[in-house]
């Protein structure tokens, strides 16, 4: 008795998802370019305290 296994690869369109993420990559470098450097300091700031990481 023999058993023959069949198995078929689904294709996964990785041309959109690279796409997706350098057009979020190059937003956020745009938008932090255009952003004063007190906005992003306290946006980080307030992120380490948001994961309950001590930061001073």
């Amino acid at each position: 008795m023999t058993t023959q296994t069949q198995t078929t690869a689904v294709a996964v369109p990785a041309a959109s998802g690279i796409a997706l993420v350098f057009a979020l990559g190059l937003g956020l470098l745009f938008v932090s370019g255009w952003a004063q450097a007190t906005v992003l300091h306290d946006a980080a700031h307030d992120q380490r305290h948001a994961m309950a990481f001590p930061c001073h």
